[in-house]
């Protein structure tokens, strides 16, 4: 699984075991979501504070 985290344009660097909580939790959410295919193969999340 690879994982980004980019915030106010800049790449965060995380390490493996961040990129597989934050994967595997958006995976998780997202897999329950009427519409999303079990055998999705990318997930893009946008969030913009105000």
């Amino acid at each position: 699984m690879e994982v980004e985290l980019i915030v106010d344009g800049k790449m965060i660097e995380i390490n493996r075991f961040v990129q597989e909580i934050l994967g595997s939790t958006v995976l998780g959410a997202a897999g329950t979501l009427r519409g999303v295919e079990e055998d999705c193969t990318e997930v893009v999340i946008k969030i913009k504070k105000d």
